[in-house]
């Protein structure tokens, strides 16, 4: 069982752009979502994914995570199946010392939210806090990716 430990913040400024080492595309919908489970497909770049998460646990900061990679052309015609709402948004990847933090700044109906994540091994996992982080949002559903596509930022 792959079990996913994440912490969730907003993000202040742009500061982190010139500390990205990596920048991604993604476009993705959720073929099933509800009860805090969700099936999601997700085009990043030229790539396909399938991955499939379970309700949060700790107050929102594991849950279980199985993600695998499709071909680009079944990822294409399993966006077709998706609910309503497809969440756009561009990564970028930052280090923190052994750690990376992915910000994602949203457009469409999401426009204006930018987010970051880490990715922990464990809970009690220490990690460089840098000064372009802001409030921290783990466990508040609202910023949840499948949430975003019902209840978009644009409508807080």
């Amino acid at each position: 069982m792959s079990l996913e430990i994440e912490r969730k913040f907003l993000v202040r400024s742009d500061a982190y752009k010139p500390e990205a080492f990596r920048q991604s595309e993604i476009r993705q919908g959720y073929i099933a979502s509800g009860n805090g489970r969700t099936v999601r497909v997700r085009i990043k770049n030229d790539k396909g994914f399938l991955t499939i998460k379970g309700p949060s646990a700790d107050g929102g900061l594991s849950r279980y995570e199985w993600e695998h990679e499709i071909p680009l052309h079944e990822a294409r015609e399993l966006m077709l199946l998706c609910e309503p709402g497809i969440v756009h948004k561009t990564r970028y990847e930052v280090r923190a010392g052994e750690l990376i933090f992915e910000i994602d700044e949203f457009y469409g109906d999401n426009e204006g939210l930018v987010i970051a994540e880490i990715e922990l091994p464990s809970a009690d996992t220490p990690f460089t806090t840098p000064a372009w982080l802001g409030t921290e949002v783990t466990g508040n559903r609202k910023y949840y990716n499948a949430q975003l596509r019902k209840n978009p930022y644009k409508s807080w």
